[in-house]
């Protein structure tokens, strides 16, 4: 039997002034959430945890610190 992701949410944002996407889902008991730059789509942080929040909170902290080093040309 095939698992899959369950509980799939995404949202466009903006974090230290960069447009992101965060994406979320659960697979078994695990909820995992990674952050994207939209535009290629690089994922810059993942992260997971026992809950959704746990999860998107780590990935969110994470990707606000390397965004934040992050020159703009």
């Amino acid at each position: 039997m095939a698992v899959g992701a369950v509980e799939f949410t995404t949202s466009n944002e903006q974090l230290e002034g960069w447009p992101v996407r965060i994406t979320g889902y659960r697979i078994g008991a695990r909820y995992f959430c990674h952050v994207d730059n939209v535009s290629p789509g690089a994922i810059v942080a993942r992260a997971s945890g026992e809950t959704a929040d746990e999860a998107r909170t780590k990935a969110v902290e994470n990707a606000r610190a390397r965004l934040a080093k992050t020159v703009r040309r």
